[in-house]
């Protein structure tokens, strides 16, 4: 009895279905929604190969496409540009459209009645025994383009799930890299060293400024300038001149307690934030690093100097457990848990002064801020269709985001305005973005040239002793 064959037996129809791509060079990718909705424009981006979309992502991204949110409006984007491809040339939407970059784009609809065999199919079926699962009808339609041609099919998804079971099956996987940062970049290295003689130094630390073209420089780069071993003095790098850094003793707080800079990261940090002509600044640093605290201190200080008109406090809802909705109260109490550590950081700089006998408890500081709407804090979900004029923004957790998101929120900057992106790469909820190819370090990576914004990085945890032991031991 001869052995049965391995592939599957693709009836004449398949071309109609989209399963066999419009030649044989090129590699077919087949992408999953999560990277669609990641970035509408990766279309585009892989080069003179064959981009495969399976009806099924169409159908959930039909499912995404109402909602008021970055995901409903990729959703809308990707439909758009795909009614553009075929609505002049219907007959390629399986067959395949060609892109300027020498490759097609077209969409599958695996009919499994097409496939009149056998092994792979039969097993994948097995294996995958929740037929109406969109990620296993994803997976199979993978399968399917597989034996359909003979280029190598990748499956692109983000889902790292979905990964493992499609490579269970023997499909060929890879994440979205387009926008991935490297490594290095997202690890903190400490502040360079940059060697000048005494000098140069001496006059440095009076005149506050020394030129010295260093072309591997980053535009605004904090740096350590150093003669000697001991004599070092922090500096700011911007078009050949370090510039002295401009840190007040404390940040102001009139109605409550001001706050010292603690170490060399954090001095770095409010220089950058209380830089008028800085408007971008990110900050990756770990649990007790200081970065919300810092944040947030340093816009009330700008606020009460009048650099801005008020003050936005946000972060991204991407809850570690269940959702919003699971959770009791009106739409402010299902927030709160999530907008807590901004209170906690404004209780610290703004104790109450507890209760007087017989009276009830004092409204808390900024509580009257908050009536007047000198501080905003609220879900980023709220920020999209926005312009925010004059105000100064903090957004806490910002590695949850992705870079489309992250794009939005820079992008609704009007003038006057700063923007604070603080986060750690490490600590990231989001199943779909990682410490690569999140918000926060792409906004980092991309910004990193640009005059208008400064990145540094916080390594020492103030928290307390017992943070810092967890932060190094644990």
């Amino acid at each position: 009895m001869s052995k049965a064959k391995e592939t599957l037996e693709i009836t004449p129809g398949t071309a109609d279905s989209g399963l066999k791509a419009p030649n044989k060079t090129g590699k077919n990718f087949v992408l999953d929604t999560n990277v669609l909705i990641h970035d509408p424009n990766c279309l585009f981006k892989f080069g003179d190969n064959h981009v495969c979309v399976p009806f099924e992502v169409l159908s959930e991204l039909d499912r995404f496409k109402n909602e008021q949110t970055d995901r409903g409006a990729s959703a809308r984007s990707v439909h758009r540009l795909l009614s553009t491809f075929f609505e002049e040339h219907p007959e390629e939407i399986t067959s395949g459209f060609k892109t300027e970059g020498g490759g097609t784009i077209r969409v599958v609809a695996a009919d499994y009645g097409l496939a009149r065999s056998k092994q792979k199919l039969a097993r994948c079926r097995r294996i995958l025994t929740d037929h109406e699962k969109i990620d296993h009808r994803i997976i199979a339609c993978s399968v399917l383009i597989a034996d359909a041609n003979q280029g190598k099919t990748i499956l692109v998804t983000k889902d790292l799930n979905m990964q493992l079971k499609a490579r269970v099956l023997g499909l060929v996987c890879e994440d979205y890299q387009n926008d991935k940062v490297n490594q290095d970049e997202v690890q903190a290295h400490g502040f360079r060293r940059i060697s000048v003689e005494p000098n140069e130094l001496q006059r440095f630390a009076s005149s506050r400024v020394l030129e010295m073209e260093i072309p591997e420089l980053s535009a605004n780069q904090y740096v350590l300038l150093e003669a000697g071993e001991k004599k070092t003095i922090p500096a700011r790098y911007l078009d050949g001149v370090f510039h002295k850094l401009a840190v007040p003793d404390a940040l102001k707080n009139p109605k409550g307690i001001g706050l010292k800079p603690l170490n060399l990261g954090q001095r770095c940090l409010v220089d950058a934030l209380l830089n008028p002509d800085i408007k971008l600044v990110t900050c990756f640093g770990s649990a007790g690093t200081g970065k919300t605290l810092v944040g947030v201190a340093a816009a009330l200080h700008a606020v009460f100097q009048r650099d801005y008109t008020g003050i936005t406090i946000s972060r991204p809802v991407v809850p570690m457990g269940e959702g919003v909705g699971f959770l009791p109260g009106d739409l402010e109490e299902k927030l709160r848990p999530w907008l807590q550590p901004i209170y906690d950081a404004l209780d610290y700089l703004m104790p109450s002064k507890g209760k007087k006998k017989g009276e009830g408890p004092e409204p808390h500081p900024y509580q009257e801020l908050i009536d007047s709407n000198t501080i905003e804090i609220e879900a980023l979900c709220y920020i999209r269709g926005r312009s925010i004029p004059n105000r100064f923004f903090v957004l806490d957790e910002a590695q949850q985001l992705s870079p489309l998101e992250a794009k939005t929120v820079v992008t609704r900057m009007s003038r006057g305005s700063k923007l604070v992106l603080i986060g750690d790469p490490a600590q990231i909820d989001n199943p779909y973005v990682d410490s690569r190819s999140n918000g926060l370090v792409y906004t980092r990576q991309k910004m990193a040239d640009s005059p208008i914004s400064a990145h540094i990085s916080l390594e020492k945890v103030e928290r307390s002793e017992l943070a810092e032991a967890g932060a190094k031991l644990m």
